[in-house]
């Protein structure tokens, strides 16, 4: 009789454990879902939810007012590797005005192909030792100045890296940008442009105009539909390629003059935008010079 009363007993606490075992998993889980919505309060609508998940940041004001260190962050001039902090400054570039800035001055841009709702980034690989990606490390600071808050966000990229949106729209710099204020990425294609600090095109959506100060520019590929190696070259006057008769494809901003010849002698052609296939025009590795302005 005893033993049955005490095999009862067993039974029914073994029942009350596992359903306090259930109610706490619930509990957890709730718990969880709460932490990953207060970590993604800030970041802009699209922004990816496993990317939010990271804490960041968002600090008004530059680097150097928040008294970052110098040469740290996005002032190191490292593109494509994730910082502990970028800076994200309204400011004029060229002939973009306003356009978006990073910590060390140089412009930033967003893609046509990317989407911002939800924000996508097309571009990996090849494109993006091109179009260096603004990744920033998980926890690490974002400055904002002149920029909402409510437009700035992040998003996982193919690779795992965090990358900066503004507005949505993942941020790039364009590696022919040899100083700050260039604009030599704006048009390039038909769908690279600054980016504003809501996220629209700089420039409303127009390449910068050749000759202009530097904001003209080239990048000539060794393979057909801009496969590298690449090169670039941009500025004024005529200026002789690096890999002489090797471009078989080519993105302008802006439109330049190709010739067969260096020190642009020989036959030449004006082009503008992209060519997936120099041969079409009966230019596949004949480009000597460029002749920009």
């Amino acid at each position: 009789m005893n033993t049955k009363r005490f095999g009862t007993i067993a039974a029914v606490t073994a029942t009350a454990a596992l359903l306090l075992t259930a109610c706490g998993g619930t509990e957890d889980k709730a718990a969880d879902r709460a932490a990953a919505d207060k970590a993604t309060q800030g970041a802009a609508p699209g922004a990816d939810a496993a990317a939010g998940s990271s804490e960041f940041d968002f600090l008004s004001g530059t680097a150097k007012q928040n008294k970052a260190q110098p040469k740290t962050g996005d002032w190191a001039n490292a593109p494509g590797t994730p910082q502990k902090w970028v800076q994200l400054s309204a400011a004029r570039a060229g002939a973009l005005d306003p356009v978006v800035v990073n910590g060390a001055g140089f412009t930033l841009y967003r893609f046509d192909n990317d989407t911002a709702n939800p924000s996508t980034s097309t571009c990996n690989d090849a494109c993006a030792t091109t179009w260096p990606p603004v990744v920033v490390a998980p926890g690490g600071r974002i400055f904002i100045d002149g920029v909402k808050k409510s437009d700035v966000g992040v998003v996982k990229r193919d690779d795992g890296k965090l990358q900066v949106t503004i507005g949505g729209w993942p941020v790039y710099r364009f590696n022919k940008d040899l100083k700050p204020g260039d604009t030599n990425g704006q048009g390039v294609g038909g769908t690279w442009f600054g980016v504003t600090p809501n996220g629209e095109k700089a420039g409303g959506g127009a390449s910068a105009p050749a000759g202009g100060g530097g904001n003209s520019s080239v990048t000539l590929s060794d393979e057909k539909n801009f496969g590298d190696p690449s090169e670039g070259l941009a500025g004024t006057g005529c200026q002789n390629v690096g890999r002489d008769n090797r471009a078989s494809s080519l993105q302008a901003s802006g439109t330049v003059k190709i010739w067969t010849e260096k020190d642009c002698k020989g036959t030449s052609k004006s082009v503008s935008g992209n060519i997936a296939d120099l041969a079409s025009i009966g230019f596949d590795n004949t480009v000597s010079s460029v002749r920009f302005g």
